[in-house]
This record gives C-alpha cells, sequence and structure tokens, in this order.
C-alpha cells in the first residue's frame, strides 16, 4: 500500500485494472475535499451521509438490549440540515449534467434531503425503498419495526443516463419496480452503517458505465470503491474517520476486477507526484 501526505491529508491512488482506471481515496472532511473537484467532472454520485442518531438521548439494540447509539463523533451533527445543504450544494457542482445521485438514508434524515434536493433544482427520478426481510426485530413495543432504507435518485436534468435494459434483465425481464427486496448482509467491516456490496452493485450498474467516474463523499467501510473497482469504474472516496480510511484503502486495495466479466491487464500501481490538489493525483494515475 502506498499512501502519499499531503496538507495532513492522506491520499491513497492506484491504477491497477486499466491504463485509464483510477481510484482516489483520501482522508478529510467531505465538504472541504469536494471543492477540489472540477464542475461537472462526476458521473455517478452515491452518498450514505451520517443519519446523524448519534448521541446521549439516542438508543438502539446491541445483541439484544438496549444500548446507547454512539457511531462515532461524525454522526453528531449539530445543524444537520445547514450540514446537507452544503454538502449537495458541491455534489450537484461536480455533477454532470447527464450524471446521477443516489442518496440513502432513513426517516431520521431522508426528509431533509428531499426537500433540498428540490431547493437546488434536481430531477427526482425515484425514491427508492430498500426492503430487508432479514432486518433486525424491535426491542420496544411503541412503533412498528423499521425494515426499510430509502434511496433518492435524482440528476439535474431529464438528459442522465439509465441502464433500463439491464435493470429489466437483472429482474428476470420484467420492469424492475422502486421496491427492492435484498437481505441486510452480514457486515465484512466493523463500520456501523456498512452497506451490502449487492445493494451498489445494482445502483452502480444501473447508474454508470465502464470507465465512468464515481463519487463517495461519505465512504465509511469502502463498499462503494469495492464495487467501482470490481465494475471497472473510477472512484472518487472521502472517509473523514482516520481508522475508516484505513479499513477502506485496504478492503479496496485487495479487491480485483471480477474475472469472469473483464479482460484485465497485468496490475499495474502508479502513484503519482503531489500536485496542486488531489484531482490533479487522480488525473495523473494513469499516466
Amino acid at each position: 500500500m502506498q499512501i502519499i501526505s499531503k496538507s495532513q491529508i492522506d491520499v491513497y491512488v492506484e491504477n491497477k485494472m486499466s491504463d485509464k482506471s483510477r481510484i482516489c481515496l483520501l482522508q478529510g472532511d467531505a465538504l472541504e475535499l469536494t471543492v477540489e473537484i472540477p464542475e461537472q467532472s462526476i458521473d455517478m454520485i452515491f452518498a450514505d451521509p451520517p443519519y446523524n442518531l448519534s448521541g446521549k438521548n439516542h438508543l438502539t439494540c446491541k445483541s439484544g438490549k438496549v444500548a446507547n447509539c454512539n457511531k462515532g463523533e461524525w454522526d453528531q451533527i449539530d445543524n444537520i440540515f445547514e450540514f446537507n445543504i452544503k454538502w449537495l450544494t458541491q455534489c450537484v457542482r461536480v455533477l454532470k449534467d447527464e450524471g446521477t445521485i443516489w442518496i440513502s438514508g432513513t426517516l431520521h434524515n431522508h426528509p431533509s434531503i428531499g426537500v433540498i434536493l428540490k431547493r437546488l433544482g434536481l430531477w427526482i427520478i425515484n425514491d427508492i425503498i430498500w426492503y430487508k426481510p432479514n432486518a433486525a426485530p424491535l426491542l420496544q413495543r411503541k412503533r412498528l419495526a423499521p425494515s426499510t432504507e430509502l434511496i433518492w435518485l435524482a440528476s439535474k436534468s431529464k438528459k442522465y443516463y439509465f441502464n433500463y435494459d439491464l435493470a429489466k434483465m437483472i429482474n428476470n425481464g420484467k420492469q424492475m419496480r422502486n421496491l427492492w427486496e435484498l437481505p441486510a448482509a452480514r457486515h465484512v467491516t466493523s463500520h456501523p452503517t456498512e452497506k451490502p456490496e449487492k445493494l451498489i452493485e445494482r445502483i452502480i450498474l444501473l447508474g454508470t458505465r465502464e470507465g465512468d467516474a464515481i463519487l463517495d463523499p461519505f465512504m465509511g467501510s469502502g463498499t462503494t470503491g469495492v464495487v467501482a473497482k470490481k465494475l471497472k469504474r473510477n472512484f472518487i472516496g472521502f472517509e473523514i474517520d482516520r481508522r475508516y480510511f484505513e479499513m477502506a484503502t485496504k478492503r479496496i486495495e485487495n479487491t480485483e476486477v471480477n474475472p469472469e466479466l473483464f479482460i484485465v491487464k497485468p496490475p499495474l500501481k502508479t502513484v503519482a507526484p503531489v500536485k496542486s490538489t488531489f484531482f490533479d493525483l487522480y488525473q495523473q494515475a494513469s499516466h
């Protein structure tokens, strides 16, 4: 593993898949890092932002018992609405006109995201419901057991890329609906909000072509990067937590392109010299 330290931000750049495939991982605040990405340079964004569930008055279920919910400092935000406006504004700036943004969430943050998407003038394509038939039971007896997560799908125009034919193929020849039944998978890392690779795989396949650039501003355990690399997409990932950044970096580095789907050239890792911005590193990684 080779990591470049730039202004106290760790930058990991690799080129393993082809002469034009690039991966760039940065440890730092997405609000500060996204501003370095040029306008309209990203084909798809997948974001799983903080839900702001952590704190002294927030409870969860661990090993069948009630416990305090503390995912980390990154999940404790004073003004979640203002935070969402800031990172979404930057994401819209870097997204191509034909690109799409997919945002995962729950009832705690999802309404805020929807309002902001409309304020920013985005076209909301779908509200996707991810139904988890094996979701954890609820200890409380005052409400229904949560078994879903919600995913906004939006774009800057109505001329966005969406692989309808592949969606139909995945769904056994029938139109794919916005209700996705996918079991919650056992976590492969210790990250508390890790998403299943199957979920991210579907999103990337429907929203991008091979060689497209994908941004995940809240990378977490690196699942988006893992799937992007398997499917020969370019990837930029940000993670504010140092421990999770290192975890994601190792996980992505150890991922190989699916040999059954793609013909891969011999592995070649190139670390570019430090330039003025991390995006220069990303662009130079293929040379």
